[in-house]
């Protein structure tokens, strides 16, 4: 008699939600079928849940995985075994999470039952059940993804009204265009969302609703008194943890006064509470903002070689994950804070050579590549081009220790030159979609093949030696 083949429910999220989370579920899903299991995932990517797992599914299900960066709701898998981890092991390590499912080991989890109502249960999971460095992270990867979409919506925007002139927008100037105007006017009104987005929602992943409201206002006061993205941090996670506090304390209020409580007396406290911070502490954080936002900047006419080589091995290094994410955000800041296109080229410099890097490397030593690899290469040129790094992880994870080496050193040949060039990229995202608006358009192109013909050289003619060293072990 045959036993039941073994079913499980997965989800899947990244801040960014492009590839990682598509890329844990495709690994996901190759991983249980070759281990003759069922399993279905829950999508939670830029367009946001998709695939969403039913009651049905979640009781017959004999292990959850979770390989998320993002917070998940978590009520529905009471009383089910659980497994944990990131959306780059479930990319990386997806085998070993479903071996561990097939185990069916894991520990049942229990979901917390706070005295609070539904509505202000913590999004992101408990800090004494995930560890402080983790809930930290979740919750700052959680306002980086909400404010992604208004930096490259504003950015993008911002950067097709200087086709009409760099001046179109100014009434007074003689390249001034009332469409240019529009277009200007709505990016920046988006690009001005960028803080308050990012610091509401780093709240609200900590105490949900009443989170998000004080922390929102403590962004706008951050943008209003010159914090900037610093004050966005500090302001969120104060808004979140005082919150989370208040919550606590006021969780044997009785519930005839839940109405009062949540409309009136959390949001009053909240926003009046980090409004007063915000206002104390808010000069000697812009202080601190701008004199890292200057630092940064100099560096560009100071010392490129050494500013080309920090942000190529930080883009390189987590290919999209949270040390790539912090290059990335810091460029977003610059542009919209300061206009500075020249960081912002060397930041989208560096994302765009590892997946060429890949590319490169699976045309010019074919030979040296499965065929599943090959074919993977080719899609890395468009990867490339459309500035998402992703596309290197997978080759990345199989081996980690010579390849991330390798796209360090090439982004950062890319970044440097990109500096030494004086580009400008005037947008956040695109990549060459956005190559009309550049600044010395072709030096940009001539940055970014040097780092990824340098790096798909190194790359390919390192597995030349492997295939080689293998053949000759035979």
């Amino acid at each position: 008699m045959s036993t039941r083949e073994k079913f499980f429910v997965a989800v899947t999220g990244c801040p960014t939600g492009i590839a990682h989370t598509f890329m844990a579920e495709a690994a996901l899903k190759k991983a249980a079928e070759k281990a003759g299991a069922g399993i279905r995932v829950e999508t939670n990517g830029a367009v946001g849940i998709e695939n969403a797992l039913t009651a049905e599914e979640i009781a017959r299900a004999d292990m959850v995985i979770l390989a998320s960066d993002k917070a998940v709701e978590m009520a529905r898998f009471d009383g089910k075994p659980l497994i944990r981890a990131s959306v780059g092991h479930g990319v990386k390590k997806a085998t070993e999470l479903v071996a561990r499912a097939m185990a069916g080991e894991e520990d049942v989890y229990r979901h917390e039952q706070p005295a609070t109502p539904d509505h202000e249960k913590p999004a992101a999971e408990k800090a004494e059940r995930q560890g402080a460095g983790r809930s930290v992270y979740i919750s700052l990867m959680n306002g980086v993804s909400n404010m992604l979409p208004f930096v490259v919506a504003g950015g993008v925007l911002i950067a097709i009204s200087f086709f009409w002139g760099i001046y179109s927008f100014d009434p007074t100037s003689a390249q001034y265009n009332p469409i240019a105007a529009s277009l200007f006017k709505l990016g920046k009104l988006s690009f001005s969302l960028m803080v308050p987005v990012f610091t509401a929602f780093i709240a609200y992943s900590i105490s949900n609703r009443p989170g998000f409201v004080a922390g929102f206002v403590g962004g706008l006061l951050a943008t209003d008194i010159g914090a900037g993205f610093l004050g966005g941090i500090i302001a969120g996670f104060f808004a979140g943890y005082f919150m989370k506090w208040m919550l606590h304390i006021t969780r044997s209020f009785p519930r005839s006064l839940e109405g009062f409580k949540s409309i009136f007396l959390m949001p009053l406290i909240g926003v009046l509470v980090v409004g007063v911070f915000m206002l104390s502490a808010g000069s000697t954080i812009a202080a601190l903002n701008k004199g890292m936002m200057v630092w940064l900047a100099g560096l560009e006419h100071a010392n490129p070689l050494l500013l080309g080589i920090v942000i190529g091995c930080m883009s390189a290094f987590d290919l999209g994950g949270p040390v790539n994410k912090a290059a990335y955000v810091t460029g977003t800041m610059l542009l919209a804070e300061q206009g500075n296109a020249l960081f912002m080229a060397g930041v989208m410099t560096a994302s765009m050579v590892p997946p060429l890097v890949i590319a490169f490397a699976t045309v010019m030593f074919r030979k040296y590549f499965e065929k599943e690899e090959q074919a993977a290469g080719l899609v890395n040129f468009i990867l490339s081009a459309t500035f998402i790094a992703e596309g290197a992880i997978p080759f990345a994870a199989k081996d980690p220790l010579r390849v991330i080496p390798i796209l360090m050193l090439s982004a950062s040949i890319g970044a440097t030159l990109t500096f030494f060039f004086k580009v400008a990229v005037p947008a956040p995202h695109g990549g060459l979609i956005i190559l009309p608006l550049v600044t010395h358009g072709l030096l940009w192109l001539i940055a970014i093949l040097s780092g990824g013909l340098t790096g798909g050289i190194i790359y390919g003619l390192y597995r030349k030696a492997k295939f080689n060293k293998s053949a000759l072990t035979v």
